[in-house]
């Protein structure tokens, strides 16, 4: 394999590249400057911080979805509470930015009257661009009540983007979200540019990014912090791209966890690359329920990753269980295959740095490590294999195990 080459570059990359070099009329600011605007002020949000504006939100929403023309929803600066907003479509037009200056704000007591376990929705829309702004989920008493181990409300999603196709966020920031921050569900053609997350390390099951059942997602120049995976890829992803990302804290980039159902849509075409960890549990990971299922993870490409003091910087784990409770403690029947890993290098928190722990029923195959040099306190770290098989060239430290 040549060094330069992405074995999942190219064919198999035309929607996406078409998409970000020739992107639809949501993204052009023609578009928006000659579309109709409608101020969520003008509908009666106020931006006091306490006063309930989630109607405000549904009827601009209602006024931009009903529009023939291209529509802007403006969201000027200030601190709007919103108890829940679910953005629905199909809508008359294919050209909706919501433009957002200022903050929304979620309750603080966790009473948030959501889609689902979701705080803000869009669901079955088409060319819809989310522009700047910060949404805050205050979920602070949520983590505090799951930490202390006592009976706590479910919490919500931030950002749910559900069976849409042809959709931007940009420069948008997600703080203290109760559980993930962002999800692309039932997708296809998503951009996410510019985004920031933030949250504690300490806070439970916040991932930032999470993808499943989406073809065609692009996740670009963005950072990451939170207490859980930075971004988690599901069952049923295709054609993911993900470049220029910083992670930390959190639990790293995580295909999976997959092997949850016996029947499931298996991951592939999946780009990483240009990404840096910091202070992270994990750096590039796969991982799957040890338990049968016919779903797959194939044609992935890790590449040009950085890791600064990353416990687990490489790791294939299909014997997954969290917080060793309710093992399946069978064999995964996951395939995982065409996994590629070029030019990593940093430092590892601990001694073993790549670990490949593979299904014994189906091994991993296709392994390839090219460029890798992990180090852990100044000295060699080591690797561990079990039930792997690859290849190893350039200079690969520690030394290969496949």
């Amino acid at each position: 394999m040549a060094s330069t080459k992405s074995p999942n570059k190219g064919a198999v990359w035309p929607n996406c590249s078409n998409y970000l070099s020739n992107p639809s009329p949501m993204t052009s600011w023609t578009a928006y400057a000659a579309s109709v605007q409608y101020n969520v002020v003008s509908f009666g949000a106020k931006a006091d911080d306490k006063t309930d504006s989630s109607k405000a939100f549904q009827s601009a929403w209602a006024s931009a979805c009903g529009s023939m023309r291209a529509a802007t929803i403006y969201v000027p600066r200030g601190r709007f509470l919103v108890r829940s907003a679910s953005f629905k479509g199909p809508c008359k037009n294919l050209a909706i930015t919501v433009r957002i200056d200022g903050t929304l704000v979620a309750p603080s007591n966790c009473n948030v009257n959501g889609d689902a376990g979701n705080w803000i929705v869009f669901r079955h829309v088409i060319g819809v661009s989310v522009i700047g702004g910060t949404l805050d989920g205050q979920g602070m008493g949520l983590w505090a009540c799951k930490l202390s181990g006592k009976s706590c409300p479910s919490g919500a999603t931030n950002l749910m983007i559900s069976n849409s196709e042809n959709i931007l966020v940009s420069g948008l920031s997600s703080l203290n979200s109760q559980m993930f921050h962002i999800v692309v569900s039932g997708c296809q053609n998503v951009k996410m540019q510019g985004v920031k997350v933030s949250n504690p390390g300490t806070s439970p099951n916040t991932d930032g990014i999470h993808i499943t059942a989406s073809t065609g997602v692009t996740i670009l120049n963005s950072k990451i912090g939170t207490g859980d995976d930075c971004v988690s890829i599901g069952p049923g992803t295709n054609n993911l791209w993900i470049e220029n990302i910083a992670c930390g804290p959190g639990h790293g980039i995580s295909i999976g966890s997959l092997g949850q159902d016996q029947e499931e849509d298996g991951v592939q075409n999946v780009t990483v690359k240009t990404v840096t960890f910091t202070g992270t549990q994990n750096g590039l990971r796969i991982k799957s329920w040890a338990r049968p299922s016919n779903g797959f993870a194939r044609n992935i490409l890790f590449q040009h990753a950085i890791m600064n003091n990353v416990q687990n910087p490489i790791i294939i784990d299909q014997n997954y269980c969290p917080d060793n409770s309710g093992c399946p403690t069978q064999a995964s029947g996951v395939r995982v295959s065409d996994v590629t890993y070029q030019d990593i290098y940093g430092t590892s928190a601990t001694l073993v740095a790549v670990k490949f722990d593979c299904s014994s029923k189906y091994p991993c195959t296709a392994i390839r490590m090219q460029d890798v040099k992990l180090t852990y306190w100044n000295q060699l770290a080591t690797a561990s294999c079990a039930h792997a098989d690859g290849t190893a060239s350039g200079l690969v430290q520690p030394s290969s195990c496949l």
